[in-house]
């Protein structure tokens, strides 16, 4: 089964880091330099990577990126000859960061700063400067600004091969540097500099302030490239956010719950990215700074997750991956192409695009459920009926469906996928008037006796499923986060969730697993357990938590009434994320948590991450049990009883293309405070 393998580090393609020796302080190939002490402001196709001082001096990944080109590799003020004192850098929305700095003027007494600086420097590039006197007198300060850039690309800043700084020339109010093939980068400055250095890169101004009085300089970076304000990829004013994305609001007896939805939302804003050849279709890019590219699998699951924000999203992802869906006759189509993924140390890469592929029908159903408009179900209801097509081509002789190959491996991950894509592709055929539902339910039946049968391995401590069968059926037996999918069923017809591959008391013993402490952190799940071989707490595949899997396990525990286990991952990632400042990276370290530890990005994670800001809004919206069925002007609520964040008030969600708002008590009562005109509270 071809597909495109990924680069092993993620990077997009034609930009991974080069084979060879490195230098001190240059990643090695395939090597990820650290971002999470850095300070990542985002607005796509803008980046701008800040340490938490604010000084941009080209080490590492800092700069400021446009579309993975480095604009601005080098930013470094100083006042009077001196850097100012960095006391304070941090976020200040998705999108820009504020850093503090202090310095003493003539004439201060004792160790009190007569001057405070101020630096907000947006994903963009621009930035204001703004410099405050407490002096007692008037002060004249010489500012200078040492301003440097390489062009380089992303993949090669990380690897350390960026290259030297162009050289600059004065440029109107500012300086420019232009690179082979015609492209530049210019800086403007408002006020105008008095004085402009080409050779040193330097801008100049003297600043008089009166006692108590304030100055600001403004600084904007262009490129050749960079797209005009409100255009079709523009960071600002042009973003697609508001109109994508719901203005979501959460509010309950643990104060925490408003930051995090409120960082979620912005991050996932922060995220949206533009189709360069169909401007009017948005997606997620899976994760800043390393995946920035075309829509994938992880862009489609963040989508699912965020369904309760509206259905939008959902449309024009789905939209974009219709786009390159494989045609033809062969077996291959109705395929969704995708990147190859490292699986972990046991199983050979996975295929992202069938993952897609089993999502989209998925996604689309239950987008149906939560409003989406019957012109967007028409036109994208074929793309999914060839998905199902490819889902019966592919299926083998066992009755099981190959990852990446027609030889293997089978992964359980893999079938709950198809037989959640059968299910909810039958309700989706019979609800379109399409013919095939009664087929796909007998195949989803016949699929769970199988599974049940092959899958499941009994051992004295009450079973567990296996993660995959591999040639010759022998089944890897490993345990992990992965298991969590079995217990996704996804929305069904009515508000119901749909059968799942294991039964009653597999279900039961499975929810038992996920949450020891084998699995269950303290942090969240595990995607290895401590007792399987080849545990590594920062293997992302072999002991990391991935948010993920936690978000998905938290859902279907909850679904499947476990509610005490359900709660137990649910305030482990809800404390991970405050640790991480409500910011939470796709995957971190998967260390046992004890009295006073902090959890531990993994170093190649990308924070922000789709999954992981998507993972906040599902993992909030399931406390509520929010089950609509937009066709039959229902919404169903089964809030999870425990209720173990105490009182949790939901707004701005969308059913029905309408505001809702929920409340769920300190009883676990749930109650619709605002709902679409006819919308009825069902069972």
């Amino acid at each position: 089964m071809a597909s495109s393998p990924a680069p092993a580090s993620g990077l997009p393609a034609g930009h991974t880091p080069s084979a060879g020796h490195a230098a001190p302080g240059i990643p090695r190939p395939g090597e990820l330099p650290s971002v999470h002490t850095a300070l990542i402001s985002v607005a796509l196709p803008a980046l701008a990577v800040s340490a938490e001082h604010g000084q941009l001096t080209g080490h590492g990944l800092e700069g400021v990126y446009l579309a993975g080109r480095r604009l601005l590799s080098r930013c470094v003020l100083r006042v009077a000859g001196r850097e100012p004192l960095a006391v304070q850098g941090r976020s200040a929305g998705a999108d820009r960061a504020v850093f503090l700095g202090v310095l003493p003027t003539a004439g201060d007494t004792g160790p009190d700063p007569g001057l405070v600086v101020e630096r907000s420097r947006g994903a963009d590039g621009t930035e204001r400067i703004t410099l405050r006197s407490a002096a007692g007198r008037p002060i004249r300060l010489p500012v200078e600004i040492a301003l440097g850039t390489d062009l380089a690309y992303l993949g090669a800043v990380a690897a350390g091969r960026a290259g030297p700084e162009l050289s600059a020339s004065v440029h109107g109010t500012g300086l420019r540097w232009t690179a082979d093939g015609g492209r530049y980068v210019a800086v403007t400055a408002d006020p105008p500099p008095t004085d402009a250095m080409a050779a040193a890169g330097l801008l100049r101004w003297e600043i008089e302030l009166a006692p108590g009085a304030a100055r600001t300089i403004e600084l904007r970076v262009r490129g050749d490239r960079t797209p005009r304000p409100g255009g079709p990829q523009g960071a600002g004013s042009g973003r697609p956010g508001g109109q994508v994305l719901a203005e979501a609001r959460a509010e309950g007896d643990d104060p925490r719950v408003e930051e995090f939805l409120r960082t979620s939302v912005d991050d996932l804003r922060a995220l949206l990215q533009r189709d360069p050849s169909h401007p009017a279709d948005i997606h997620l890019a899976a994760g800043v700074p390393w995946r920035c590219g075309p829509a994938t699998a992880e862009a489609l699951w963040a989508a699912r997750m965020v369904l309760p924000l509206g259905t939008r999203l959902a449309v024009t992802t789905l939209r974009a991956l219709a786009r390159v869906q494989l045609g033809g006759q062969g077996p291959e189509s109705g395929r969704i192409p995708g990147p190859l993924r490292d699986a972990g140390p046991y199983l050979p890469p996975r295929c992202t695009g069938i993952e897609a592929t089993l999502a989209f029908p998925v996604v689309l159903a239950e987008a149906r459920r939560w409003g989406l408009p019957e012109r967007d179900l028409a036109e994208l209801l074929p793309a999914a009926e060839r998905c199902l097509g490819w889902l019966r081509a592919a299926t083998g002789t066992n009755g099981f469906v190959p990852d990446p190959g027609p030889t293997g491996p089978w992964r359980a991950e893999t079938q709950a996928h198809a037989h959640r894509a059968a299910v909810l592709g039958a309700d989706l055929l019979d609800a379109c008037g399409r013919p095939g539902g009664d087929a796909w339910r007998e195949w989803a039946g016949v699929l769970r006796e199988r599974f049940r049968a092959e899958f499941w391995l009994e051992d004295r401590s009450g079973g567990r499923p296996a993660a995959a069968r591999v040639r010759g059926g022998r089944p890897w037996t490993q345990l992990g986060g992965w298991a969590a999918h079995l217990l996704d069923t996804g929305l069904s017809g009515g508000g119901r969730h749909a059968p799942g591959l294991l039964d009653k008391a597999g279900t039961e013993q499975l929810a038992r697993l996920l949450g020891t402490p084998v699995l269950d952190s303290g942090w969240g799940l595990r995607s290895l357990g401590t007792k399987e071989p080849g545990h590594n707490p920062f293997g992302h595949r072999a002991g990391a938590v991935r948010v993920h899997e936690t978000a998905v396990a938290v859902g279907g525990l909850a679904a499947a009434g476990y509610e005490r286990e359900a709660a137990s991952l649910l305030r482990g990632v809800l404390d991970a994320a405050e640790a991480f400042g409500h910011r939470l990276p796709e995957m971190y370290a998967g260390e046992q948590r004890t009295a006073g530890s902090l959890p531990v990005p993994h170093p190649a994670a990308c924070r922000p991450a789709a999954v992981a800001a998507a993972a906040g809004v599902h993992l909030l919206t399931t406390l509520a049990g929010i089950r609509p069925d937009a066709p039959d002007r229902t919404v169903a609520l089964h809030p999870v009883r425990s209720a173990p964040l105490g009182a949790v008030r939901l707004s701005g969600l969308r059913v029905a293309e309408e505001p809702f708002a929920v409340r769920v008590s300190r009883l676990g009562l749930g109650m619709v405070e605002e709902a679409a005109d006819g919308l009825q509270l069902g069972g």
